[in-house]
């Protein structure tokens, strides 16, 4: 069993609520638009991250994360990317990668909405943990912490950040 903390578009924005609401988690997962390497060390004295890079991320976050990550955790196939979309309406950048290989986890940042949806069409849980840092338009900074128990995927929590 693996507790899962989730966050994406901290955009170089430090909280140090984010490790407080990560304690006991085994891994931290960052859905790009990281901002600056300085955030992933800080998660990294946490637990271990798994990161992708985003659309605002330069070449020093880009020559550590590449764009799409595919992983197992426990028995659960994941996804994650930046620029995702949502189903139904998924962007032509990832909708390939994710039909060939259909995951049971989705993650993908980008919008800073959250969104937790289940696709059946994939038979996914598709997540966006919405934005932790304070660029851009959400009223609400959010992550999520989830476990995952074998290949099931449980006790997701929305974590508002004040």
């Amino acid at each position: 069993m693996k507790r899962i903390g989730i966050l994406s578009d901290t955009h170089g924005y430090w909280d140090e609520k984010y490790l407080s609401h990560f304690a006991g988690c085994d891994e931290i997962w960052h859905a790009g638009d990281i901002g600056t390497p300085l955030i992933i060390d800080r998660l990294a004295d946490c637990c271990p991250v798994r990161a992708v890079c985003g659309n605002i991320d330069g070449r020093e976050l880009r020559l550590r994360f590449g764009e799409v990550l595919r992983f197992k955790v426990e028995d659960c196939n994941v996804l994650m990317t930046h620029i995702g979309g949502y189903p139904g309406r998924y962007s032509p950048l990832i909708r390939k990668e994710l039909y060939a290989e259909k995951p049971q986890l989705f993650v993908a940042g980008h919008s800073h909405i959250l969104k937790v949806m289940y696709d059946e069409q994939l038979g996914c849980l598709h997540v966006n943990p919405g934005a932790a840092g304070k660029q851009g338009w959400q009223a609400v900074r959010t992550l999520l912490r989830l476990t995952i128990d074998g290949s099931e995927i449980k006790d997701l929590e929305v974590v508002e950040l004040a």
